[in-house]
């Protein structure tokens, strides 16, 4: 058996609620895992979190959950950079929300520093208007977590939501000018 359909009958054995089958799941998958953490570090959340640290919050958090309605790896790996994404949000959040609310500690100006809150900025204001996108269109949204925040193709995202790869693209256009649009008003 190769390596997809091991991982899809596994899906399948997720959903029939077989135990012990996510913890199969995961060593099969742990490397893209780590793609997806490395990925979604690079906009400025790892100030707190390394790649290792971030899977291991996902596993947690998807162990918790045991997702629902996951048909194939595109679609797993979609929603494991979602959890992903929420996790590292919520890492930037404490962290601005202990700067404004912390006791002072007087700090010498350090560039890094400054460059990272930038980054944590930005990836707040991504967050709302992500936010801001699904609440307009839900399947314009789930296009930018595949593509944007899972580094899925137009093909794996449209294997993902089950679209075509001409309307991955449309929608790809669509959402990154819109996103565009909100960030800079």
């Amino acid at each position: 058996m190769d390596h997809i359909s091991e991982i899809t009958m596994l899906l399948n054995d997720l959903q029939d609620g077989q135990s012990g089958t996510f913890d199969r799941l995961v060593p099969l998958v742990y490397d893209e895992l780590q793609q997806l953490a490395h990925f979604q570090l690079r906009g400025g959340g790892g100030a707190t979190l390394n790649t290792q640290a971030l899977v291991h919050e996902a596993y947690l958090k998807l162990s918790e959950g045991q997702e629902q309605g996951i048909r194939n790896r595109d679609q797993f790996l979609r929603v494991c950079s979602v959890v992903m994404r929420n996790v590292v949000i919520d890492s930037v959040r404490r962290r601005q929300a202990a700067k404004r609310g912390g006791p002072g500690v007087p700090l010498t100006f350090n560039e890094e520093l400054f460059e990272t809150e930038n980054q944590a900025e930005e990836l707040l204001a991504l967050d709302e208007a992500l936010t801001r996108l699904d609440d307009y269109d839900p399947l314009l949204a789930r296009v930018v977590e595949c593509r944007y925040f899972a580094g899925l193709t137009e093909v794996e995202t449209a294997g993902a939501l089950g679209i075509g790869e001409r309307t991955v693209r449309r929608h790809w256009v669509k959402a990154r000018t819109l996103l565009h649009q909100m960030l800079t008003s």
